[in-house]
């Protein structure tokens, strides 16, 4: 005796197709989550530019090498502003500076100023920096904890 394998109308005589995996991406969930996301950075861009008050002068930072060919500006809680230990008007720094930049134009400049200090007056100093040509200027701070 045989075996019999009865076969239905619609697959009668016809071969039958491989299965071939759906090579779509679905990206309904993908374009959810951009939105999401698009929503949290406009919530959250406002908060990012309001002003929030820090105390700039104490900094959780390691101590860097000391550079010897660098130079001090100092600011004391008088206002008065001394490159490396001596007296100079505001004025007269980016003319000082500049004599400076001529020789050495990537002299590093440090820049120590009392915390009671306004920002504007840290800032024309800075400026005044800016005019004599150097770039490589950088805020000193001190390490939390130090004193």
């Amino acid at each position: 005796m045989g075996t019999f394998v009865a076969q239905s109308e619609n697959t009668k005589g016809s071969k039958r197709q491989p299965y071939k995996p759906m090579a779509e991406i679905n990206v309904t969930p993908m374009v959810d989550v951009m939105l999401v996301l698009l929503v949290i950075f406009i919530v959250s861009a406002p908060l990012l530019s309001t002003g929030v008050e820090v105390n700039l002068p104490e900094a959780v930072t390691p101590n860097l090498p000391q550079d010897n060919r660098a130079l001090t500006i100092s600011i004391n809680d008088k206002q008065v502003v001394t490159l490396q230990n001596v007296p100079v008007e505001l004025t007269n720094l980016a003319a000082r500076l500049k004599a400076v930049s001529d020789s050495n134009p990537d002299v590093r400049i440090y820049v120590r100023a009392d915390k009671t200090l306004s920002y504007g007056i840290v800032m024309g100093v800075m400026t005044e920096i800016y005019k004599s040509g150097l770039r490589n200027a950088a805020l000193v701070t001190d390490t939390i904890g130090r004193r």
